[in-house]
């Protein structure tokens, strides 16, 4: 339990409502060879959406978890159902023109309501409610951009219009107000449609990597060296574990942020709200059976980057404090999200030259429409051949406006391989719930000790690109600056894109994956 009234460590592990308030799922593992129509690789809201509409339109499908589903970034959302991805649309119609930002405006509109028409159809229990979402700023800075925003949403068919006020407890300079969007429990909704998905030639597996993809036949391989055939294979595991030529590990970094669940004295006010400005905080309130909680979020940044991350959750209760009069905060977690060089997903066929193969990543911290669009257009593309909103998604979309950005993400992530490298930390001694970087027989090593005492030595170069990794004090884990790959204190693969384990300390030399140009 966090201590509400004074700074504190943090120290108990972090743990999300929307898991904690949910069954745990038991599919099984794959044992064998299977064919199906269509696999999709990742068991997150985009692979579960992907495989109920086409399993919905008469194919087999079959989804592959590593771990088990729904408990990755989509088990730690803030789960608001919504189009209005802070201040997008002034500048999606200014970089990409009117068209292709009408598209993505009615690709995320369109998705608050298939999920809500889904909810209906199925009598999903899943604290689905209609609420207002609100784009606000304290600065006159900001004035200008939310008057331009209003005015961008409108002319694309958005209802949008100018606040100056908010029943917030604090004053606001201006906001942006989108109605009819909504907020819903992920998990609740998305584990009814899993459970619609096995049978009838169709499958979900839990526990089971996929660590390639061979063609001729198509085919998505696992570590166990089973293979799923199929017509159509969909990657839908939050950053592509397969390249495919496509150079994803240049087009993509991921960011970290953070969310405090808590209970307060005050009723809160009606609606979703994030800041314009930064540091991002982000409100909105959940029904939980046993009152109302509140998630407080914001605190944004690349993953790998940063000094004391427990600081991050400081400042969102710090926040809370100055804002609430704070009960209890019962919960609090962390997500990590893919985020591409121009803001809009990259969802359709990996690369021009695999047209059966299909990637979905990149939703920039808007993943419950941006993954419903998603799978509605991967469906489309799979059964049709087509979809209205695929060109805006286009994975091998590059304008020119996007160089700059590229340049600066990738100069980034080359100073990570090259200062990880060069650096040489002097020898520590690691106290009980530290960890360091130290030599061992000259060899580089990541050093944890647990609060038992016990020492965990690893190899600390990220098996997926050979990137150097650093120490996330706040998680417990060692994280990727390039490409956002975690792992335990142990090694064992938290999230990915890579999918092969640390090695620990005379275990192995460590094997840098390599597949970019497959």
């Amino acid at each position: 339990m966090i201590n509400i009234n004074s700074y504190t460590d943090f120290s108990d592990s972090p743990n999300s409502y929307w898991i904690s308030s949910t069954e745990e799922t038991f599919f099984p593992r794959l044992k064998e060879d299977v064919a199906v129509d269509v696999a999709i690789i990742g068991g997150g809201i985009t692979g579960i959406s992907t495989a109920f509409m086409l399993k919905q339109k008469g194919l087999r499908v079959a989804v592959i978890e590593a771990d088990q589903i729904l408990q990755g970034t989509t088990g730690h959302t803030t789960a608001k159902i919504t189009s209005q991805h802070s201040l997008i649309y002034a500048r999606l119609k200014n970089s990409m023109g009117e068209e292709l930002a009408r598209q993505y405006a009615q690709a995320n509109e369109s998705a608050i309501h298939y999920i809500a028409s889904t909810v209906k159809e199925h009598n999903i229990d899943c604290d689905f409610v209609w609420k207002p979402a609100y784009v606000y700023t304290q600065s006159d800075k900001y004035i200008q951009d939310i008057e331009d925003e209003v005015r961008a949403a409108s002319e694309l068919g958005i209802k949008a219009r100018c606040e100056e006020d908010l029943p917030l407890p604090f004053a606001i300079k201006k906001a942006v107000c989108f109605e009819n969007q909504a907020q819903f429990h992920p998990l609740k909704y998305l584990n009814m449609l899993a459970g619609k998905i096995p049978g009838q030639g169709s499958h979900i597996f839990e526990g089971t990597t996929v660590i390639d993809i061979e063609k001729n036949p198509l085919a998505a391989v696992t570590r166990q060296g089973h293979r799923i055939t199929a017509d159509k294979i969909v990657i839908a595991s939050h950053y592509p574990f397969f390249d495919g030529g496509g150079l994803y590990f240049s087009r993509i970094y991921t960011e970290k942020s953070y969310v405090l669940g808590m209970k307060i004295k005050e009723k809160f006010p009606e609606g979703m709200f994030i800041s314009a400005e930064e540091p991002t905080r982000s409100l909105r309130s959940q029904n939980t059976g046993k009152g109302e909680l509140i998630l407080v979020g914001g605190e944004n940044h690349k993953t790998g980057d940063g000094e004391n991350l427990n600081q991050l959750y400081q400042n969102l209760l710090d926040f809370a404090h100055q804002t609430f009069e704070v009960i209890d905060i019962p919960y609090r977690w962390s997500t990590q999200d893919c985020m591409t060089i121009d803001g809009v997903p990259y969802t359709g066929n990996i690369t021009p030259r695999n047209p059966d193969i299909y990637v979905a990543t990149g939703y920039g911290k808007w993943g419950m429409t941006n993954s419903t669009a998603s799978a509605m257009i991967i469906s489309d593309l799979i059964t049709k051949g087509d979809n209205p909103w695929a060109p805006v998604y286009n994975p091998s979309r590059f304008k020119l406006g996007s160089v700059k950005n590229f340049m600066v993400q990738n100069l980034d992530v080359a100073k990570e391989y090259v200062t990880g490298k060069l650096e040489r930390p002097d020898d520590i001694d690691i106290a009980p719930g530290e960890a360091g970087t130290v030599y061992m027989q000259g060899q580089k090593m990541g050093a944890y000790r647990d609060k038992e005492g016990e020492l965990h030595l690893i190899d600390i170069t990220c098996t997926h690109l050979g990137c150097e990794l650093k120490w996330n004090e706040a998680e417990i884990s060692w994280d990727c600056p390039c490409h956002g790959s975690r792992f335990s204190p142990d090694g064992d693969i938290i999230e990915g894109p890579a999918f092969n384990p640390l090695c620990r300390e005379g275990e192995c030399s460590n094997q840098v994956e390599s597949r970019i140009f497959s």
